[in-house]
């Protein structure tokens, strides 16, 4: 009899375990080519070990999404199909991503699109929506609970709510594969802990401090990753290198087939390999080489935030400024915020701004709604998480660093 079912090792779970109908998605060359684009752009020029890719993040989705699925199956509230549909929506939520992943998103931003506007054109018009509809089970539906958009509010927030099977998995899995010992949290606790308050996804309040844990895990990877100083240098160079080169290479086509020949090697040898046609092109080209070979900018000023974010125009405002007092060009410095689409931390739009706490009580549920900012813990952390830095070769460090006070220093 052939086997129905593959188990595919996986360091963060031990095993995660595929059926054929998903086997079948996992192969083609469109899920394939997650294989090409790293879960954490470039931060492999600091931490060596963090190699891992969308593909195998996906794979750990879908293991985390089952894990809540199968949670709620024993409570009574969801069924066989419903948890193959979170199984589907799992695996396929990152299917749209760019190369470079969220970097890649803030090019996208520019043209009106997104990672998940690509998502649901793949799940919908190619073979993988295909196979989604021999194997029995609604694309259209899939597409919408991979994205946040069905009706079922508690199914989206397993997928990509505040206590999501994505969230779970990539903190454990940026955890593991940086070496950072920050993201350790229980993610059996969280899921075996889960169940449903009118059409929203709760949690039993005995597991508020695993929840909490999860939360400084965000924060300490933030920190530590994410925004990491360095990281983000070689971050900032690939944002400008593409930027430089887009006119060129035309890299945010939304023609699908376009999109889906792009990775993140792919996208790195067409900028080095860029004709030198004029000085933004020349520009584009020496800025990927030297990210290429870690030559990377420097940070020479950081600026911990207590206001608002800051806007786009303000930032141009005070790159435009720093130029003038430190007589270096404009073309390089470069102001960076950590409210940048290209940083996975803040809640999505979509991610709940709150949780639902559930407590037995009397033999009665008794639900409480609380503002997850209202945590003290979160209400702590977040103010050390808005962050504005000043990068620039290392030929200008002194230069930009001594402007960049003058400018930046009393800013609050």
């Amino acid at each position: 009899m052939k086997k129905k079912h593959l188990d595919i090792i996986d360091p963060i779970h031990d095993f995660v375990r595929v059926y054929d109908n998903e086997l079948k998605i996992i192969d083609t060359p469109i899920f394939q080519r997650l294989r090409r684009i790293r879960q954490l752009s470039g931060a492999h020029l600091i931490y060596p070990g963090a190699q891992h890719t969308r593909f195998e993040h996906s794979l750990g989705v879908m293991h985390i999404a089952t894990m809540a699925g199968n949670a709620l199956s024993d409570k009574g509230i969801i069924s066989v199909d419903d948890i193959q549909n979170l199984r589907f929506a799992g695996l396929l939520h990152d299917i749209g991503h760019g190369p470079f992943s969220h970097l890649f998103e803030e090019l996208l931003q520019k043209k009106q699109h997104s990672h998940e506007d690509v998502g649901k054109e793949i799940i919908l018009k190619t073979a993988i929506g295909d196979l989604i509809s021999k194997a029995g089970y609604d694309k259209k539906f899939i597409t919408k609970l991979a994205f946040g958009d069905s009706k079922f509010q508690f199914m989206n927030e397993i997928i990509s709510g505040a206590l999501s099977a994505d969230i779970m998995d990539y903190l454990l899995r940026d955890g593991y594969f940086t070496g950072a010992e920050h993201a350790k949290i229980d993610h059996n606790r969280l899921t075996n802990s889960l169940d449903v308050y009118k059409n929203k996804l709760a949690l039993d309040k005995s597991a508020l401090v695993n929840f909490e844990t999860m939360l400084i895990s965000r924060y300490q990877m933030f920190k530590a990753v994410y925004f990491h100083k360095t990281v983000r240098a070689g971050e900032v160079m690939l944002l400008e290198s593409m930027d430089l080169a887009e006119e060129e290479l035309n890299l945010t086509s939304m023609i699908l087939d376009d999109y889906l020949e792009l990775s993140d090697e792919v996208i790195l040898s067409k900028l080095l390999n860029l004709p030198e046609h004029n000085y933004k092109l020349k520009t584009a080209k020496k800025i990927a080489t030297d990210y290429q070979n870690r030559n990377l900018f420097k940070s020479v000023f950081e600026l911990a935030l207590t206001g608002g974010a800051i806007g786009k125009k303000r930032l141009d405002d005070i790159r435009g400024e720093i130029s003038k007092v430190s007589k270096v060009t404009i073309d390089e410095i470069f102001v960076d915020s950590s409210n940048t689409p290209s940083i996975p931390l803040s809640p999505s739009k979509k991610e709940s701004k709150s949780i639902i706490l559930l407590e037995e009580d009397n033999n009665k549920t008794r639900a409480k709604e609380i503002q997850i900012s209202n945590i003290q813990l979160v209400s702590v952390m977040s103010g050390f998480m808005k962050i504005l830095r000043v990068y620039t070769p290392a030929k200008n460090r002194k230069k930009v660093e001594i402007a960049a006070k003058s400018i930046l220093g009393d800013l609050k």
